[in-house]
């Protein structure tokens, strides 16, 4: 057996990491699953423009629109379990 240098006493160098803020974040998020955030606006969207049908007294449409909000919240909702089970099967590998 070979006698080598010992190992040093002082701590070894660690990989430095960034600190990652809120849009870096966001944007690294919407990268890998870019349906949420589509599901997010559409929602916002369809809420608002039937808010505002309902302000206006256009009852019907109104009504309509809050339909299709829970279907675009639907969407969303799909579109995060689907991404974390993406997610899942890419660390399982």
């Amino acid at each position: 057996m070979e006698a080598g240098p010992p190992p040093p006493l002082g701590p070894s160098g660690l990989p430095v990491f960034r600190e990652e803020g809120f849009g870096d974040k966001f944007l690294r998020k919407t990268r890998e699953n870019p349906l949420v955030p589509l599901g997010c606006l559409c929602t916002v969207g369809v809420l608002t423009y039937g808010l505002i049908s309902f302000k206006r007294g256009h009852t019907r449409r109104s009504q309509l629109l809050m339909r299709a909000r829970i279907l675009a919240q639907g969407f969303t909702f799909a579109a995060l379990l689907g991404g974390m089970v993406v997610t899942a099967m890419k660390a399982r590998k």
